[in-house]
């Protein structure tokens, strides 16, 4: 399989009927962000073989996308720590129809780059798990993110969603504010799910090195159930069930000014 041919496109857009919720580095404001993702699942012995490729192929037609604005950002991420993804291929535009229309546009720069020719990009990583996230809350409003990250993937009530997200600003915004306010993390965000599989909510923070990361984390954590009697995580967490962590080198990224 041609490596422009992993975005499934035209099977994202059937399922998405009408507009419904990681650019972590970004504040909050009135201009929406979409983030299409891809989940990649490679072969362990293989995989930087992969990473060769995109290297080769991706890099240069996605980093010329940010830059004449056809995307507002993407990135290449290899798994540290987690479950059985192992890559992450994301890109972000402002709406899902801007979102659409930019990976037509990047599909067919790169069959035209590469001459409708097959890399064996599958070869290395032959199976894949798409989602579309849409940014409710983001950072500091940093441009910049960290070397290292974690995404924390909730499976959530999705008939409390509205909530989950009230409770998340009221419960852990402020502690993760503050901790990007005094360099501890370089980004964190929290997007909610439009289309994909079981995971509702996605969390994510980056920082400049995986101890400095965890730290943070860990202080984040210890402040949320300082008191021990936090209603409102008491019932985040009734409302978000259970989750899997991911912890993530961030191999390659580009976002605009």
């Amino acid at each position: 399989m041609k490596i422009t041919n992993l975005l499934g496109i035209t099977a994202l857009a059937l399922a998405i009927g009408a507009p419904t919720g990681l650019v972590a580095q970004e504040a909050e404001n009135k201009d929406e962000t979409y983030i299409y993702a891809t989940y990649f699942y490679c072969n362990t012995g293989t995989e930087d073989k992969a990473d060769e490729l995109v290297k080769k192929n991706m890099v240069p037609i996605y980093d010329a996308a940010v830059a004449d604005g056809t995307i507002k950002a993407w990135g290449w991420m290899s798994h540290r720590m987690g479950g059985k993804w192992r890559r992450i291929l994301y890109r972000t535009a402002g709406s899902i129809d801007g979102l659409l229309s930019a990976e037509e546009t990047i599909s067919k720069r790169m069959d035209e780059a590469m001459g409708g020719a097959d890399d064996g990009f599958d070869n290395y990583c032959s199976a894949h798990d798409d989602y579309l996230w849409q940014a409710v809350a983001g950072g500091d409003g940093s441009a910049k993110r960290g070397k290292v990250g974690i995404s924390v993937y909730h499976v959530c009530s999705m008939a409390d969603e509205d909530r989950i997200d009230e409770l998340f600003k009221k419960v852990s915004q402020p502690l993760l504010e503050k901790a990007a306010k005094e360099g501890k993390l370089s980004s964190w965000g929290w997007n909610s799910h439009v289309v994909g599989g079981q995971y509702r909510r996605l969390e994510t923070m980056t920082g400049p090195d995986y101890s400095t990361l965890m730290k943070a984390r860990a202080e984040i954590i210890a402040g949320i159930y300082a008191d021990g009697n936090n209603a409102d995580a008491i019932e985040l967490d009734k409302l978000c069930t259970s989750h899997t962590d991911y912890l993530w080198d961030i191999v390659h990224e580009k976002a605009g000014s």
